[in-house]
């Protein structure tokens, strides 16, 4: 089992760039960098719900649960 993290797809949906949704959000690009990439292992809420503010989105836009 797996929690795919669609960041990177979204961003491109509104044409986002890293930095920019890093100043939205208020993160580092290494911790957006993390996430972005799905090695983070963990998110909290108001980290979620400031990316889905930023990119006027829902929680499952962004994460995808995928069985092996």
């Amino acid at each position: 089992m797996a929690i795919v993290v669609n960041l990177d797809v979204m961003m491109a949906k509104r044409k986002m760039s890293l930095n920019e949704l890093s100043e939205k959000v208020d993160l580092t690009l290494a911790n957006l960098s993390i996430l972005k990439t799905g090695k983070a292992k963990a998110i909290r809420f108001s980290t979620l719900e400031a990316i889905c503010t930023a990119l006027d989105c829902q929680p499952g836009d962004l994460l995808e649960f995928v069985k092996d």
